[in-house]
């Protein structure tokens, strides 16, 4: 494990660590000995179920200060309130799905519970639990909940989980949870702490959490595509390509952190949703083009990251196709073309905004910049998907964002989390500018 750079924010600030009952618990005393390595005063709250799994020593031998777990210990001192009133941050690592219901609908049936409830400061939440518990409606629910309320939720990663089981649920690494802590403080200072922010659920601990610009989108309706449709062959193959999916997550997750009101159209993957995101799934081109064009008229912005087939066959063979009798001779017929036909729908409207992105291969900003006006585009975003370290299947991108009125931005490569901020960067300005043009 790493230790923190020297020059972070939390030298002699006040961190509140709450540890509840999941298997991951022992990774909190990684988290707490990277606080406390950076200069940070760490105050402990074990809750029952966390000390199942790691006990108080652990925590008091790292942070050299007592570990709290009942809210009946120092009734004189008023503990059940005075650890929330004190902590300048307050981090729950890991947070189980029971611990995110309580935090969302203010109970205060223990320690940890009542310290958030008197915590003025921000709060990051690191969720950890199987994945079908995730994805469960009421987590959801909760998890939309605590995110309007200004709560930084950070994961959870995808991977292997307890019982043999995988997916998403897996608690973010310690210095993922770290970096959010940091940067929770470095919002604080610069006037932004209270802004909702939720990290993408990160493949590894390299995907740690950014910092956004605030609020910029709040009242703004998004509808945002992603990964790659399928184009069936036969009941058994299709036509594809290689997104996977990961920018337009990035993308959703990064304009609901911001605000945004969020409605993710994606083509299959196993890419969890977002918090705060709704999400409708489709396979083929017509069936993203009939979700996105149903919400046309309804939204403020329309971000087009999907790679969408351009053609699919004419024909659809009713059974599997065999080897034996030889390769099939295939027609291919055009899909529509979406961001086209959002275009010339919109026709001078400034709304919505419409959003392009162009996987290119070889001169791919002059292809950018033909695409951006052939499909009466606001912005585009072009990507060359040949690069080995960016673009398709990575986790990285390097992106160059086209307008209309002929403006030009480099984002050089960095996490897609980065990149999306840095997109919306651009929405938001687009939003903000002079109308039309």
């Amino acid at each position: 494990m790493s230790r923190p750079p020297a020059d972070t924010p939390l030298e002699g600030r006040r961190v509140l660590l709450g540890v509840t009952g999941g298997i991951a618990a022992y990774k909190a005393a990684l988290l707490a000995r990277l606080l406390v390595q950076a200069g940070a005063e760490v105050d402990v709250v074990l809750t029952r179920g966390g000390g199942h799994f790691v006990g108080p020593a652990t925590f008091e031998g790292i942070t050299g200060r007592a570990v709290r777990s009942e809210v009946w210990e120092d009734i004189a001192a008023g503990t059940h309130v005075a650890l929330g009133r004190a902590a300048e941050v307050l981090v729950v690592y890991p947070a189980t799905a029971h611990t995110l219901a309580r935090l969302a609908h203010g109970l205060a049936d223990d320690l940890l519970a009542t310290s958030a409830l008197a915590a003025t400061c921000p709060v990051v939440v690191a969720p950890a639990m199987h994945a079908e518990m995730w994805q469960h409606p009421a987590t959801r629910d909760n998890v939309d909940l605590l995110t309007r309320r200004g709560v930084r939720l950070v994961g959870p990663a995808e991977g292997p989980l307890m019982g043999g089981d995988e997916g998403p649920g897996r608690l973010v690494d310690p210095e993922v949870a770290f970096a959010a802590v940091t940067a929770a403080l470095t919002d604080a200072g610069s006037g932004t702490g209270s802004a909702a922010r939720t990290a993408t659920a990160a493949p590894t601990a390299t995907a740690a959490p950014t910092a956004p610009s605030g609020p910029d989108l709040a009242g703004c309706r998004l509808v945002v595509t992603a990964g790659g449709t399928r184009e069936a062959l036969d009941p058994v193959r299709y036509l594809g390509n290689r997104s996977s999916g990961r920018m337009g997550f990035a993308l959703a997750a990064a304009a609901a952190e911001r605000g945004g009101e969020v409605e993710l159209v994606a083509a299959p993957t196993e890419l969890p949703t977002p918090p705060g995101v709704r999400r409708t799934d489709v396979v083929t081109a017509r069936d993203m083009h009939a979700a996105v064009t149903a919400r046309r008229t309804e939204v403020d912005v329309i971000i087009k990251a999907a790679a969408v087939a351009d053609f699919r066959p004419e024909q659809v063979a009713p059974r599997k196709l065999k080897k034996d009798r030889g390769a099939p001779a295939v027609a291919l017929v055009p899909n529509p073309d979406i961001l086209a036909e959002l275009g010339a729908a919109r026709g001078t409207a400034d709304r919505p905004v419409l959003v392009g992105f162009a996987a290119e291969t070889d001169t791919a900003e002059d292809n950018g910049r033909a695409k951006l006006t052939a499909k009466g585009a606001d912005l585009l975003v072009v990507n060359d998907v040949s690069a080995t370290d960016a673009g398709f299947e990575v986790d990285d991108n390097r992106v160059v964002v086209l307008d209309r009125r002929g403006g030009r931005q480099e984002v050089a490569l960095a996490s897609k989390r980065v990149v999306a901020d840095r997109i919306l960067d651009a929405v938001v300005a687009w939003l903000e500018g002079p109308r039309g043009g």
